[in-house]
């Protein structure tokens, strides 16, 4: 049997070692809180309390400050390799200089709260950021690569700094948002207590977000606190041009505006599994670090979706070929992508 270990037992940690179990998994599991870890145990959701010295992977879902300290307790622990799923990575990863780690960030979660939000499905048709650095091994990405994959998640490559910037912009600013539009409706229900029975879907929907946990957004502000003021800034400078269109009236700007919105939330990506007209792109792996994480990052570079992947290994050496899934329609731009960056692609057609 596969094992692994989950440092954090709480929505994410939880829903991992149920996904994981699912698979076919192993898992030892902690949590700083006693209760949470004998919890998980009676509800079956970890099969055991502490941490596997032999697991092949570790999770690290504590808060983002503890990450690295936990990420090194247990890459001197155990013999397989270790990643974590804060929601910032550039403090993480900076922290860390191990080959057998690579930064995580799931882009899913829940309004639930803890184990009684764990789900096994949580990450099913989600995308899994990873963030490897110069030090992470290719063994270590292929490794950690197949099992999320395994989990039904959609593999992105990004620069951890990359991603703090695009996170604070479509995680955590929506967030902070949401918090200030329910403030304002609060201090209106104060004064109009029907203020709230007025809040229909398009409120609900876009202050969806202000019901999680917020314990967790005080690590997320103190750590990706420049990431956040930009977007701040940004969201600022818009609503100010929003409310001078608004106050002169200009209809014609504020039409433009709001198509603009709309064909840009239409023409939001779907997910892997949407996929119908695949082929395969097989790219012989270069004998240098980090060539199968440049080639995923090329991938979240030009917006293609990564339906599968396997890496076939050469009998004769330990150089290998990265088989990849893709969207017919893309196959071409992909496959100049990769050529402009030295590599030698070739397109197979699936039948």
């Amino acid at each position: 049997m596969r094992r692994a270990n989950v440092l954090g037992l709480g929505l994410i940690g939880g829903s991992l070692a149920l996904a994981l179990t699912k698979n076919g998994f192993y898992v030892t599991g902690s949590d700083e809180n006693l209760q949470t870890t004998n919890t998980a145990l009676e509800r079956e959701i970890i099969q055991a309390i502490g941490i596997d010295p032999q697991a092949e992977i570790s999770f690290i879902a504590t808060p983002v400050t503890s990450i690295p300290t936990q990420a090194k307790f247990a890459l001197e622990n155990t013999i397989g390799i270790v990643t974590d799923v804060g929601g910032v990575k550039a403090s993480v990863v900076s922290a860390i200089d191990d080959s057998r780690f690579i930064g995580g960030h799931p882009m899913a979660g829940s309004e639930l709260a803890g184990l009684d939000g764990a789900d096994e499905t949580l990450f099913e048709g989600a995308v899994w950021v990873l963030t490897p650095s110069e030090s992470s091994a290719d063994e270590t990405f292929e490794k950690l690569a197949k099992i999320i994959t395994m989990l039904g998640a959609e593999v992105v490559v990004l620069d951890a700094q990359r991603h703090d910037r695009l996170v604070a912009i479509v995680s955590h600013l929506p967030h902070l948002t949401a918090a200030t539009l329910m403030g304002l409706a609060h201090v209106a229900a104060e004064e109009h207590v029907a203020v709230l029975r007025l809040a229909a879907g398009g409120f609900r929907d876009m202050t969806r977000v202000a019901s999680g946990q917020p314990q967790i957004w005080i690590d997320i502000c103190r750590e990706n606190r420049s990431a956040i003021l930009d977007a701040l800034d940004g969201m600022i400078a818009g609503l100010s041009e929003m409310r001078s269109v608004v106050e002169i009236q200009d209809t014609s700007e504020l039409l433009s505006r709001l198509q603009t919105a709309r064909t840009a939330r239409a023409n939001l990506p779907g997910r892997v599994h949407e996929l119908m007209d695949v082929c395969e792109i097989r790219v012989p792996i270069p004998d240098r670090s980090g060539a199968a994480a440049e080639i995923f990052t090329l991938a979240a570079d030009l917006g293609v979706n990564i339906a599968n992947f396997e890496v076939s290994h050469s009998v004769e050496g330990d150089r290998g070929v990265l088989v990849l899934v893709i969207d017919k329609a893309i196959a071409e731009m992909f496959r100049g992508g990769l050529m402009a960056r030295k590599f030698r692609p070739t397109i197979q057609q699936i039948s």
